[in-house]
């Protein structure tokens, strides 16, 4: 049977590959779990529209990303900390703290995608 993979299969294809599986392997495991389509000009035409309608989102998205780290490139952000003796830091300048300041700034930026060379 042949199928088109709607992901990466590891050992037959990755996404938007055309395949020649069996027809159990086909039925019983790729179908169900919805990692291939059954091939047919139908099928294989809608997959050609959903993939330029995802290329197109990710192209998007991908300008929206550039645009947003140029911007980010030119802010400077100033943390507040109370230090003690011989100006040693009470606490750290964590990537929640960054994110809280990015939001005050108009950046809604997750936590998570916040990477500190150090802690």
């Amino acid at each position: 049977m042949k199928v088109i993979l709607m992901e990466d299969v590891e050992g037959l294809g990755r996404a938007g590959d055309v395949v020649q599986v069996a027809d159990g392997y086909a039925r019983n495991y790729l179908l169900p779990r919805k990692m291939a389509l059954k091939a047919s000009p139908k099928s294989l035409k809608a997959f050609e529209e959903e993939r330029k309608r995802m290329a197109f989102r990710m192209n998007r998205a991908r300008k929206d990303a550039q645009a947003m780290a140029e911007e980010l490139n030119q802010l400077s952000l100033t943390v507040e900390v109370p230090v003690g003796e011989e100006d040693r830091m009470f606490g750290a300048v964590t990537s929640q703290t960054i994110a809280q300041l990015l939001k005050e700034k108009g950046f809604n930026i997750d936590r998570r995608k916040i990477i500190l060379d150090e802690p």
